[in-house]
């Protein structure tokens, strides 16, 4: 065969080859998430499709063409009939399958009520009973629960867990707008810490959710099992110790107690003797010379200058003592617009069963440059309270403010690293759906914040959290509306009554460790109900999920 007509023919089939790969970009998602080997078949069987096809193979040869042979277009026939074959196979398994968004296909209705229904809604509510008084929403216990007992699938069970959480959080920062913290005056819920820590956790809860849409089941399960299994040691190991130190503190205040009646009526001696002590004083210093000691008594220049600069100091120690004593309405002003703005483009963006009203796209590049503006933004809002809150710390260094126990001293280092494990516990917070407040309320126990004040600053983060996530869903058109209107009033009406009966527990015996207890309770059971629910996956074969991708089939 001459060169130049073999080199003429393979240029035109790398032609062909070509187009025909460039439809197949155009194929939807879902063909995407095909085995390798698969795909190598339909590669290689429309590549001989072509070579049969082509349109020198059908005319008469001439000085320009080739000779296909007899055996060689034989081969190639078969090919196509198993081409076809396939074709018809996998449309039909295709046409089949229920869309991942159309929810009646995948669970039943709310009404009529099921018996399973009855039972998952009283398993939830213990749980975040439990839950209630960490502050820490309990979505690792709802996810199992709604999976095992009622029968939603993981990418139903995840986004119905956020909607019973954010209910929850409404229920938490609705009992402790009003407290105060036990050991100052100030509300107990600590903004600054809300607003170095919140933005990042929001950005990483944005980013989970997208995962949570890609990621196959098993793998979600696995991850968070392994979480909290490691969170919950630590907890627990935290909890007893603290449950420990007031029992300590309690003996030691009642020998206290015990040692003072004992000696009562010697002290009270004591302080006859020295009363009659200071009176003889008294009557000898009113019998000296007066005016002997005029000198002594005028303040040296020093001490006038000290009297002029620390007044100064004292009135800015005191605006802020002041500025404490109330809700800072500049940290909730700058969290509501960054919390707006967020929600704002991520409706606007759209995405999978959720149509962008501005005609973007999901997947579309002007989807991923509105992705990209919402995380531009949080970091920026991120980067504000950090200069902000260090700022504020340089303040209160001048002028020698006191912290309690429990305080965060936010430095350069601190408004560094904590927003980091912040971001992390956002991450998976979207990715798990378990409100970020099951690994940040574990986290700022170890920060050292007091029990009380970490109980209620994570449940109002988890507000915001549980809200940003929960809206994700919606656009992604992952929420079953009947179900999440009832998750809504089931979490708000169970952790009312939660954090009422654990305050009350807290006031009659005086330990605040209870709230440890309660974060430590809710994430053991939630990786010991995770561990049983990734078991009975695993023994089912396992459900591959993410084989929609981001966008799903819809777009």
């Amino acid at each position: 065969m001459p060169p130049s007509l073999n080199n003429n023919n393979n240029t035109m089939q790398q032609k062909q080859e070509k187009e025909c790969l460039k439809k197949e970009e155009n194929v939807e998602p879902s063909l995407r998430s095909l085995s390798v080997p698969w795909a190598v078949m339909v590669t290689l069987a429309i590549a001989a499709a072509v070579y049969t096809s082509h349109p020198c193979s059908s005319s008469a040869p001439d000085n320009n063409s080739m000779e296909i042979p007899e055996s060689l277009s034989s081969a190639a026939s078969t090919v196509q009939s198993w081409l076809q074959e396939a074709h018809r196979t996998l449309s039909s398994s295709l046409d089949d399958k229920p869309d991942k968004y159309t929810f009646e296909e995948d669970h039943p209705p709310l009404l009529p009520l099921s018996a399973s229904d009855y039972a998952g809604v009283v398993c939830a509510v213990l749980g975040l009973m439990v839950a209630a008084g960490g502050g820490i929403g309990g979505g690792g216990i709802l996810v199992p629960i709604y999976i095992l007992v009622m029968g939603f699938s993981p990418k139903h069970a995840i986004p119905l867990s956020n909607v019973t959480v954010f209910g929850g959080a409404v229920a938490n920062v609705f009992l402790n707008s009003k407290k105060r913290h036990p050991l100052v005056d100030r509300p107990l819920v600590d903004w600054d810490l809300i607003l170095v820590m919140e933005p990042l956790t929001i950005a990483g809860a944005l980013i989970g959710a997208f995962l949570n849409k890609i990621l196959p089941d098993i793998f979600l399960v696995v991850m968070l099992v392994a979480l909290l299994s490691f969170t919950a040691y630590n907890t627990l190991k935290k909890a007893i110790k603290m449950y420990r130190i007031e029992s300590r503190h309690m003996r030691e205040q009642a020998e206290s107690e015990l040692v003072k009646i004992t000696h009562e009526e010697d002290e009270d001696d004591e302080e006859e003797a020295e009363e009659k002590l200071l009176e003889n004083m008294e009557t000898q210093e009113d019998e000296a010379t007066p005016g002997s000691n005029d000198d002594s008594e005028k303040p040296p220049e020093d001490m006038m200058e000290d009297v002029a600069i620390y007044p100064t100091k004292n009135e800015e120690l005191q605006q802020i003592l002041d500025e404490e004593r109330t809700t800072p309405k500049s940290n909730v002003q700058v969290l509501v617009v960054m919390f707006v703005v967020v929600l704002f483009i991520n409706l606007m963006k759209g995405g999978g069963a959720f149509k962008s009203p501005l005609g973007i796209k999901c997947g579309s590049m002007s989807f991923w440059i509105a992705n990209g503006l919402m995380i531009g933004w949080i970091l920026y809002i991120s980067m504000y309270a950090r200069n902000y809150l260090v700022k504020r710390y340089e303040i209160k260094k001048r002028v020698g403010y006191e912290y309690v126990e429990g305080d965060i001293e936010w430095d350069g280092r601190a408004t560094v690293v904590y927003p980091i494990v912040c971001a992390a516990a956002g991450f998976f917070a979207g990715m798990f759906g378990v409100g970020g407040g099951i690994v940040k309320g574990p986290l700022m126990l170890a920060m050292g914040v007091h029990p009380a004040v970490s109980s209620a600053t994570s449940a109002c983060m988890i507000l915001f959290t549980s809200f940003t996530a929960t809206t994700s869903f919606i656009v992604f058109g992952l929420l079953l509306p009947d179900y999440a209107m009832v998750c809504v009033v089931i979490g708000f009406l169970a952790t009312l009554v939660g954090q009422i009966v654990l305050n009350r527990l807290m006031k009659k015996y005086n330990r605040n460790s209870y709230i440890a207890f309660s974060i430590g309770a809710v994430v053991l059971l939630s990786a010991f109900l995770m561990t049983i629910q990734s078991l009975v996956s695993i023994a089912e074969g396992g459900k591959e999920g993410g084989s929609g991708g981001i966008c799903g089939k819809s777009d």
